[in-house]
């Protein structure tokens, strides 16, 4: 699974992707995680407001910042769709 995290380097962005990683490697996914701080990535996934998460290509979350149970969830039912 690719996860990629879109944001220029923010508290925010940065707390996105460790509770991306944290709650990876709780489930004991196989995963890739990515942060994207270039703007032009952020615009071809449509997004206008950071941070966002994307799994294999697809938007989950856009401008807020999911709690471990909220990552969890979009987590395992992206693992069930791979």
């Amino acid at each position: 699974m690719k996860i990629e995290v879109l944001g220029t380097g923010c508290a925010r962005c940065n707390a996105l992707e460790a509770g991306v990683k944290l709650a990876a490697d709780k489930l004991g996914l196989d995963y890739e995680l990515v942060h994207v701080k270039e703007i032009a990535k952020f615009a071809s996934y449509g997004v206008m407001v950071t941070p966002a998460l994307v799994i294999d290509g697809q938007v989950k979350v856009s401008g807020k910042l999911p709690n471990e149970a909220e990552l969890t969830k979009i987590l395992t039912t992206a693992a069930s769709k791979g």
